[in-house]
């Protein structure tokens, strides 16, 4: 098995809403933000070849968005999911599965794509697409309060390719890639764990966007059911504690991976890596 942090592009968000009831004075110490209350993050997707399945967890926003809603989340960076995968040597087409934590735009916006004739696509044309059932109904009948972030020509064009692949529980997705769920952020969130040489990495997805959200109360004001993130929480915890566990973020800039400890003050990071150094060297993490 190998392998890649795939980075896709940053975008913006405000603090405020990253943090949630956190004060500003407090979470400023852990992740900078500028003039107008923004953080800058990343949009980090994870790629794992084995065998003959080459398997992408999540995307980005893609880029076939109005310059209008681009200029609401400030795009930034010179990454781009196409030439991060070419700088390791894949296409799209090389792509068996893809596997979507959720449905919101900055996680799935890559998988469908404008063709030649500026007509909806899925990007990944040999890949079967995985989303939970639970996240799949949500997206399709959003409440107000997440209606934003769920857009139809993210969503509609992988059931009419059909490439959709629905998941109704947790499950052995493949025999190094185990399916979890959780509620907290949006119903039916994925949190994929991949057994890397006897190592679990958990991919953090919007459970853990940075390492700043790593203490219990740091819970994102996007969170639906903020009460239930911090139960999902403790859930990830204790199996991360007790199996040794590196958890590998998606949103945070300046972090790839951590290893955790249980601290006098709850669970926070021991170290942070690059995925390819805890790749060189996994005893050393």
């Amino acid at each position: 098995m190998n392998l890649y942090s795939i980075e896709t592009g940053n975008f913006k968000l405000d603090g405020g809403a990253m943090f949630g009831v956190v004060p500003k004075i407090i979470w400023k110490k852990y992740y900078p933000a500028d003039e107008n209350n923004l953080c800058n993050w990343a949009m980090r997707s994870l790629l794992i070849v084995d065998g003959d399945k080459k398997i992408l967890i999540d995307n980005g926003m893609g880029d076939k968005q109005s310059d209008k809603f681009f200029r609401n989340y400030h795009p930034n960076g010179s990454a781009s999911l196409e030439k991060s995968l070419q700088t390791i040597g894949y296409g799209f087409d090389d792509i068996t599965d893809v596997i979507l934590t959720h449905l919101h735009f900055d996680h799935c916006g890559g998988s469908v794509r404008y063709n030649e004739k500026k007509e909806l696509e899925t990007t990944f044309k040999n890949a079967k697409y995985w989303i939970s059932s639970k996240q799949w109904d949500w997206a399709l009948n959003p409440n107000r309060r997440e209606k934003a972030s769920f857009l139809n020509e993210n969503i509609i064009p992988i059931k009419d390719a059909g490439q959709l692949n629905l998941i109704e529980n947790e499950m052995q997705l493949y025999d190094n890639i185990e399916i979890k769920l959780y509620d907290g952020h949006t119903s039916g969130q994925i949190i994929p764990y991949i057994n890397y040489n006897g190592r679990t990495i958990a991919f953090g997805g919007d459970l853990f966007p940075s390492t700043a959200h790593l203490p219990m109360p740091y819970i994102m004001g996007y969170d639906t059911q903020p009460l239930q993130t911090l139960k999902d929480r403790e859930r990830f915890f204790n199996d991360a504690i007790k199996y040794n566990q590196i958890l590998f973020f998606q949103h945070d800039l300046y972090n790839e991976c951590c290893s955790l400890y249980e601290s006098p003050k709850g669970v926070r990071a021991k170290k942070t890596f690059l995925l390819s150094d805890f790749i060189k060297n996994p005893n050393d993490y």
